[in-house]
């Protein structure tokens, strides 16, 4: 029993309460619908009072006005596409749905790339809710850093032909997540591939002959040393009519100079902007300069 509980308390503090630096080694668990990493209160059960249009405010009760976090509705529909398993099973899986599925994911816990962080939550939620406006039917996607997959899965769902990559050592739980749930799923089955960035891209994803109409990117901005490897990927795989469709969440200065760095070879647009989950998804087309110039070389 004490192995069943824990098991129960690890998941719950996965997800159902995200967690948020207290101090330096402390983590604090918030309750489910408790968003706010700041205050620590919840967005959803802070004290509220709605009166009626025939009553009057009591001047004492004045404090007690609805606060409620502007993202808050949308975040709590992200975060509901999660699902547990009834029962603890032999092999643990988290559950998600999206594209009018049920998606199971495994996490490893021995590599950090395998693990499934809420910016590919949030990407995969606009991909299903903007169908219409980003239809990926027939269209050739590539993701870099999938992880655990689940965005390289929601694609496929939705009709892209997907080329799936990461670093070596996560490929062998990318790939088991990918075909788990897109064999017999979908129109075209996923590739899943190698890709350290700015390592052989030439070589790999010749300019002359990959074309992508998509590249999708959820969490690739975080503290490692290969921000400026990622910055030529992105450049490389990047051609004049590609969409990036990028989830970010925001940390540290270093990382969140990235964007700047960003915004001088690619127009970028802010679609989502959810400070209670510190997230942020952009799409963004290689700037027309930059991609002549790209084009000639």
């Amino acid at each position: 029993m004490p192995g069943i509980a824990w098991l129960v308390f690890l998941a719950f503090s996965m997800w159902w309460g995200p967690l948020s630096l207290a101090a330096p080694g402390h983590v604090k668990l918030l309750p489910l619908g408790c968003l706010d990493g700041e205050s620590g209160q919840s967005v959803f059960h802070r004290k509220t009072r709605r009166l009626r249009p025939d009553m009057e405010q009591d001047p004492a009760e004045e404090t007690e006005t609805q606060d409620v976090a502007p993202d808050a509705e949308l975040a709590a529909a992200i975060m509901m596409r999660h699902f547990c398993p009834s029962l603890i099973k032999t092999e643990a899986w988290e559950g998600y749905s999206f594209a009018d599925l049920e998606i199971k994911i495994k996490e490893s816990t021995d590599c950090y790339g395998a693990v499934l962080w809420p910016s590919a939550m949030v990407l995969c939620h606009f991909l299903d809710v903007h169908r219409e406006q980003f239809n990926l039917t027939d269209k050739n996607v590539i993701e870099i850093g999938a992880g655990t997959g689940l965005v390289t899965i929601v694609c496929s769902l939705l009709g892209a032909k997907v080329t799936s990559t990461d670093l070596p050592d996560v490929l062998g739980n990318l790939r088991y997540n990918v075909s788990r749930n897109t064999r017999g799923r979908c129109r075209y089955e996923p590739c899943v591939t190698e890709l350290s960035w700015g390592q052989q891209l030439e070589e790999r994803f010749p300019r002359a002959s990959c074309h992508f109409d998509y590249i999708m990117a959820a969490d690739v901005v975080y503290s490692h040393p290969f921000l400026n490897e990622l910055m030529e990927t992105f450049d490389h795989l990047c051609s004049e009519d590609t969409v990036i469709l990028w989830a970010m969440r925001f940390r540290l200065d270093p990382e969140n100079s990235f964007v700047d760095r960003f915004q001088a070879k690619f127009d970028l647009e802010e679609l989502y902007d959810l400070p209670s989950l510190r997230i942020k998804l952009y799409t963004a087309r290689k700037k027309r300069s930059q991609s002549q110039s790209g084009a000639a070389a």
